[in-house]
């Protein structure tokens, strides 16, 4: 994919809120990506924390977590569905400021000495449902001890120890990401909830689904907006020197993350209550839309952009397969440029073939936009514009449907890295024996990692063992599966390695505290491409 300079007033407008018609550019950084770079002082100081202060903070984190759970235990007995009393008994709201006491005893302890609070938290009755952004790490979990709000998980975190029982003296929205129905259920308790004048406790909800690097909000789950009640945005900034909070899925893990956070002197935190937003009569009819107008409020506190990356990017960017996308994709563009066609998942799949033999048949010809949407099937508009900009190489209004075509496929399948580059041999090489030059491997690769430069040479030559200045598919795969890892060690040179992880990642999925409960989600196990 071999992109052109673009103006960032030019970028492709995000879902913007009502009369809202800025068009607002996609991130400079890939919002699920956190590099975390120490100095040789900073490494000097994590050492010498490390064996003096990290383990008595450790230390002191369990032994409160180990105060709190008795009494957590004692006061979660009983149904959980049950409405709670009103008003509380004298012994629950005991347990209750015993409990906030311990947890901000706890994070005091972790290096959380001042936690700054803007605003006033409104009143369950005024806004039953909080929302927080940007979601960037487990420490997120700071508000949800200093207010004890509900707050929406996986079902799997009520079986953790200690933790789980902690978890359910905040009478949380359980939901498994594994039964499509768990969503509609959560999505029925919280509007059930939520519509209690005031008689359950504040849900706090996370509607970015997923951690990311605090650079932009991507876009919001709608879960949280379809009750259609007044909600009370809620932002939250970690203004520190060193960023050791930020917990994204290519990063620090969460052990590591800990670690050098409690190695930390002091460890600033900020959370910020806006005033509650009131939904108007169409954002009640259309939480998508209501969900947007909250994002760009948020957005504006925090003074960062919006994008519409969502946890199906991140998922997207993070696949297993021999060709992981670098930091810098422009995949995720792709992904975003593509959903707001409105084309569907099922639909891009099947044409995808079809796809495919126009482009094979075309054997590199050009294609002009109002041809490219006639193959599309789609009117031109804007949306189509900017996605024919992407493999418009020099700016003269010509794209090589090839491209197009290996892009989808990787965004589809991401995880099939040798079906793509098959789908790709199929398009460019020759009609006598299917193989191709060095130059159309830089192509197709170019486009499946979505980046404009590419250095294919070494690998070439690794693969063309016979020197015949073309290789074919079964070339290819003969190589491939005798190097697995050839990406890393023929594309990826030290001094230009991608930012990318050179282990298999986990799969991504949410941590307890941004559960994904919106209805129109597709079960767990759906290619990570949809809308």
């Amino acid at each position: 994919m071999r992109l052109r300079g673009r103006d960032p007033r030019a970028a492709p407008a995000s879902s913007a809120g009502a009369g809202d018609a800025r068009r607002l550019a996609p991130p400079g950084r890939n919002p699920f990506v956190h590099e975390l770079r120490l100095s040789a002082l900073q490494k000097a100081q994590v050492a010498i924390m490390t064996l003096t202060l990290f383990p008595i903070r450790l230390l002191a984190a369990a032994v409160m977590m180990l105060l709190a759970w008795p009494l957590a235990l004692v006061a979660s007995l009983g149904s959980a569905e049950q409405e709670p009393e009103q008003p509380l008994a004298l012994w629950r709201r005991v347990v209750d400021v015993l409990l906030k006491a311990i947890m901000r005893t706890m994070w005091f302890a972790g290096g959380f000495h001042h936690v700054a609070v803007k605003g006033r938290q409104a009143l369950p009755a005024e806004a039953a449902i909080l929302t927080l952004a940007p979601h960037s790490s487990y420490f997120d979990a700071i508000p949800v001890t200093m207010t004890m709000s509900s707050i929406v998980m996986k079902a799997e975190s009520r079986d953790i120890p200690i933790w789980g029982t902690l978890i359910k003296y905040i009478r949380p929205v359980f939901v498994s990401r594994m039964d499509q129905d768990s969503r509609r259920k959560t999505v029925e308790v919280i509007k059930r909830r939520a519509r209690s004048s005031g008689k359950w406790p504040q849900i706090m909800i996370f509607p970015e689904g997923t951690c990311t690097n605090r650079t932009c909000l991507i876009t919001f789950k709608p879960g949280a907006f379809i009750p259609g009640v007044p909600v009370q945005p809620v932002v939250l900034r970690y203004p520190n020197k060193l960023d050791t909070i930020t917990w994204t899925w290519q990063g620090p893990g969460a052990l590591k993350i800990l670690w050098l956070t409690l190695c930390q002197f002091h460890n600033q935190v900020e959370i910020e209550f806006l005033p509650v937003y009131a939904p108007s009569e169409e954002e009640k009819e259309d939480p998508t839309l209501y969900a947007s107008n909250v994002r760009h409020v948020m957005a504006e506190a925090l003074g960062v952009s919006v994008t519409d990356y969502t946890f199906e990017d991140c998922q997207l960017a993070l696949a297993e397969g021999q060709l992981r996308l670098p930091a810098d994709t422009c995949l995720l563009e792709f992904a975003r440029l593509v959903r707001g066609l409105g084309l569907k998942p099922e639909k891009l799949e099947r044409d995808l073939d079809r796809h495919a033999e126009s482009a094979r048949m075309k054997r590199g010809r050009s294609l002009t936009l109002p041809k490219f949407a006639a193959q599309l099937e789609v009117p031109e508009s804007e949306a189509l514009e900017d996605l024919f900009a992407l493999f418009d190489e020099r700016g003269r209004g010509e794209m090589d449907m090839r491209e197009y075509v290996v892009a989808l496929s990787v965004v589809c399948r991401p995880s099939q890295t040798l079906d793509t580059i098959q789908l790709a041999f199929k398009m460019y090489g020759s009609q006598e024996d299917g193989s191709i030059d060095e130059h159309a491997l830089s192509s197709i690769l170019k486009t499946a990692l979505g980046v404009a430069e590419l250095a294919v040479t070494d690998l070439f030559r690794a693969i063309d063992q016979e020197e015949k200045g073309r290789i074919t598919f079964a070339d290819f795969e003969r190589f491939a599966e005798a190097c697995p890892d050839f990406a890393e060690e023929h594309l990826y040179p030290e001094q230009t390695q991608p930012q990318s992880c050179t282990q298999t990642p986990p799969a991504p999925t949410p941590n307890g505290f941004c559960a994904d409960f919106s209805p129109e989600n597709s079960a767990a196990g759906a290619e990570p491409f949809s809308t």
